[in-house]
C-alpha cells in the first residue's frame, strides 16, 4: 500500500514526547524511559499502530516499543499513542538493522512481527525479518527464553519462517494456519486480509540464548 507523503509528519512527531528518533541514546536505559521495571515488548514494523495501541490498552502493566521506518505511516500511530494517553508505549523511528545500536542485551522480553514484507524472491530472502540474519540481531537484545510472535497472510513466508526458527534452535510453541479473529489483536492489514476471506497464519516461538546454532 503506497502512503501519501505527509510533509509535516517528522516535525509533528518531533513534538511528540512519546516518539524517539534517536533511540541509540537510550540503549540500556529503556526502563528509565518508561519509569518502571516492567517487561518491554517490541513490535518491529508497527505501521499505523493499530496492533501496538490495542495491545497496550489491553495490557497496562507491560511496556511496549513500536519500531517503524516509514514516517508517513507512523505519524498516524503517534497520534493514537498521544490521543489515548498510552504512557506504556513509545514509538521508535528506525530500522531493524539498527536494533543492536538501540538496545542492550536483555532489554526486550517479546518481539512481534505482524505482516512483515514477505520478500518472495529467493535473492531477497535475507531481508525477511524472520530470517537468521535478523534472528542473530534479536538474540543480542532479548532476555533468555523471550517469545517471538509472527502473523502473516503469506503461507510460503510463514513456512519458511518456521524453518528459520527451528534452524535457530527455537522452540515452536504454537502454530495456527487459520487464526480465529477472537484470538487475535488485529492491525489494519489483518482486518483487510480477513475481509478478503484470507487465512491468517500465526506462530509463537521461544528463543534459547544458550543453544543457538552458529552455522
Amino acid at each position: 500500500m503506497r502512503l501519501r507523503h505527509k510533509p509535516n509528519a517528522i516535525p509533528e512527531m518531533e513534538e511528540n514526547e512519546y516518539v524517539f528518533f534517536d533511540g541509540g541514546r537510550y540503549k540500556g536505559k529503556w526502563q528509565e524511559v518508561f519509569g518502571n521495571n516492567r517487561p518491554i515488548e517490541l513490535e518491529i514494523g508497527a505501521g499505523r499502530g493499530d496492533f501496538i495501541c490495542k495491545k497496550a490498552l489491553a495490557n497496562p502493566a507491560t511496556n511496549f516499543l513500536a519500531l517503524e521506518m516509514n514516517t508517513n505511516a507512523f505519524v498516524v500511530a503517534s497520534r493514537k499513542i498521544l490521543d489515548n494517553k498510552l504512557t506504556n508505549v513509545r514509538g521508535l523511528i528506525g530500522k531493524a538493522e539498527d536494533l543492536e545500536d538501540i538496545f542492550s542485551n536483555g532489554d526486550i522480553s517479546k518481539i512481534y512481527l505482524n505482516f512483515s514484507t514477505p520478500w518472495p524472491k529467493k535473492r531477497h530472502h535475507k531481508r525477511r525479518l524472520s530470517h537468521k540474519r535478523f534472528l542473530d540481531r534479536y538474540i543480542n537484545i532479548i532476555k533468555d527464553q523471550a517469545i517471538l510472535e509472527l502473523k502473516t497472510d503469506n503461507e510460503d513466508f510463514f513456512d519458511a519462517s518456521i524453518e528459520y526458527f527451528e534452524d535457530f534452535n527455537m522452540d515452536i510453541l504454537e502454530i495456527d494456519r487459520d487464526l480465529a479473529y477472537e484470538k487475535s489483536i488485529s492491525s489494519e492489514y489483518e482486518d483487510k486480509f480477513r475481509k478478503r476471506g484470507m487465512p491468517i497464519y500465526y506462530v509463537r516461538a521461544k528463543f534459547n540464548k544458550g543453544d543457538v546454532n552458529e552455522e
